[in-house]
């Protein structure tokens, strides 16, 4: 199951139900299936705030994972600032609904084993995330 909610911002206008089979689609893709997801907006004083208590890191970013995952199935909270989207969106020249559904997805790559923080790992999460959004399209 996956929920959407949000802590002191307006719910992103994404249609719930394509997200979410979107989601099922690319985690299938990796050969997981989806357990419990959940996704909280939030804004950037609410993402510093969960990066400090929890991470001990002291800056913004785009999307926190929280992995809970049980073999081949994938669990985790994701929380997602919508303020970071937006200045990130701008920094790179993207359209808004696509820098959040690239953040939306980055969050369960890292939940089907990819990450982005070692050497060569940057590209390829970042060719995981286009294969993905060409599938949203």
């Amino acid at each position: 199951m996956i929920t959407y909610n949000t802590d002191g911002v307006k719910m992103p206008k994404i249609k719930r139900r394509n997200v979410t089979a979107w989601i099922k689609a690319v985690a299938d893709s990796y050969g997981k299936k989806v357990g419990e997801i959940g996704y909280l907006f939030v804004d950037d004083a609410k993402i510093l705030e969960v990066n400090r208590e929890y991470l001990g890191h002291d800056y913004y970013t785009d999307i926190i994972t929280f992995d809970y995952d049980e073999g081949d199935t994938i669990n985790g909270d994701l929380v997602i600032s919508l303020d970071t989207v937006r200045s990130n969106a701008k920094l790179f020249g993207k359209d808004y609904d696509e820098e959040l559904h690239r953040v939306i997805i980055h969050g369960i790559l890292h939940l089907c084993g990819i990450n982005d923080k070692g050497p060569g790992e940057r590209e390829i999460m970042e060719a995981a995330e286009n294969k993905a959004l060409k599938w949203m399209s």
